[in-house]
């Protein structure tokens, strides 16, 4: 009879497994491990990479000619949300859920403990595919350009704040409960081979500035990271940031990688800042229970 039993996690995967020397939540691990150890990972995702590369960079090319100039965001989402329910696997769906609320929370918390001045909160926090529908990948970045440019000029604070001092009013702690994510049997497709399907369409069917846009926002990443750094009296925290130097502006070249690093950016900093909250919110007599945001 044939071996049915998964195959042991090789000794670099079960290390990772228990460093959390960067901060990162368990859950998004698990994930993470699950993602790494799905057969098209180490088979289709290579060959996708290098055709759709290629393609790519065609559709970046024409986009950048004198042409008219189209967008189809409705069409985007739609083929993205379908893809998604059909073909991506639970867990590259959970961390893509995750990453909304992950990133939203992050500028949600320097909304609440920035410059005194009035910035409507996100509320990108979806918990189903179909939720993303409506809050697009598309929304989910021009909120973010939205909220660097309506704070204003960033001036640094004289002194950290004290964690007690810290606003979490819009804060919202992940829960693997928190989404809800129907399994089918077709649902085999890693995250970085999905996102390689995925990043043609969006060149594709955004105008030429809203792609470039997008690309470059990732560098936005050392900002915010230096902006958090201030409020908590951490500057270690830039060095969470891949992607870097948003004035320089880039192309699509090493797009997955970019995009792979934002990913894990926002969760490095959504885990340092939940267990900050966490520490504040700490009963006086020393219990372990936690306060959980709602």
């Amino acid at each position: 009879m044939a071996d049915t039993r998964p195959r042991p996690r090789s000794p670099f995967l079960r290390a990772l497994a228990f460093d959390d020397s960067l901060p990162i939540e368990p859950a998004a691990v698990r994930l993470w491990l699950d993602d790494l150890e799905r057969p098209t990972r180490w088979s289709l995702r290579p060959l996708l990479q290098l055709l759709l590369a290629v393609l790519l960079h065609l559709i970046w090319f024409v986009k950048r000619l004198p042409l008219p100039q189209f967008r189809a965001h409705g069409l985007l989402q739609r083929l993205i949300c379908w893809f998604c329910t059909h073909f991506v696997s639970p867990s590259a769906n959970q961390l893509i859920l995750r990453h909304f609320a992950t990133e939203s929370n992050i500028l949600n918390f320097l909304i609440d403990n920035g410059p005194e001045v009035t910035v409507e909160p996100l509320t990108l926090y979806p918990s189903r595919i179909e939720d993303m529908l409506d809050a697009s990948f598309v929304k989910h970045d021009q909120e973010l350009f939205r909220v660097i440019e309506e704070m204003g000029h960033w001036r640094q604070r004289p002194a950290a704040l004290a964690p007690q001092a810290i606003n979490w009013t819009h804060w919202r702690s992940l829960e693997e409960s928190d989404f809800e994510l129907p399994r089918r049997r077709t649902q085999v497709l890693d995250f970085e081979s999905a996102h390689a399907l995925f990043m043609c369409l969006f060149c594709l069917l955004l105008t030429r500035e809203e792609y470039r846009d997008a690309i470059n926002g990732f560098n936005l990443d050392q900002s915010i990271a230096i902006r958090v750094g201030q409020l908590i009296g951490d500057p270690s925290l830039a060095e969470m940031a891949y992607n870097k130097y948003p004035h320089y502006l880039v192309g699509p070249w090493n797009l997955s990688q970019c995009f792979l690093m934002h990913g894990f950016f926002t969760e490095y900093l959504y885990a340092r800042l939940e267990r900050l909250r966490l520490a504040a919110h700490q009963p006086p007599n020393g219990s372990t229970a936690a306060y959980t945001a709602k």
